[in-house]
């Protein structure tokens, strides 16, 4: 598995996310955070904004917050990460965090390429 697929677009803030809205954490994050204990996400329906805050993930090193890659409404939460969130270490791309319904698909060019991400991350400390 590489660690950036190519398909997804990246937030600076160490999220990704697919072209159908599907949201997670990257495995830089998750692998500067360590063990992750707890993860808080909103209820589905609840909007979200590009660049904003929209919940928590806790390691037993610190907490961080979620930063939304794309503004829109939460569609689905993957109730599997949040009872488990030890499986966003297991494999950060296939256990998701969100769905989340866009409200401007357009937002996704603004994001970083597996490329770009990469190269922000090479030299970066922890989240």
């Amino acid at each position: 598995m590489s660690s950036y697929p190519d398909d997804l677009k990246y937030h600076k803030e160490h999220m990704w996310v697919r072209p159908d809205g599907t949201i997670g954490v990257s495995f830089f994050a998750q692998d500067q955070l360590g063990e992750i204990v707890f993860i808080e996400v909103p209820e589905p329906g609840t909007e979200i904004e590009a660049g904003e805050a929209f919940g928590e993930i806790e390691s037993r090193k610190s907490v961080s917050d979620l930063y939304a890659p794309v503004s829109g409404s939460v569609k689905e939460v993957n109730s599997e990460v949040v009872d488990a969130p030890e499986t966003i270490n297991e494999d950060p791309y296939k256990n998701w965090i969100a769905i989340v319904d866009m409200s401007d698909a357009s937002e996704m060019e603004n994001l970083l390429s597996a490329a770009e991400y990469k190269e922000l991350v090479s030299g970066e400390e922890a989240p």
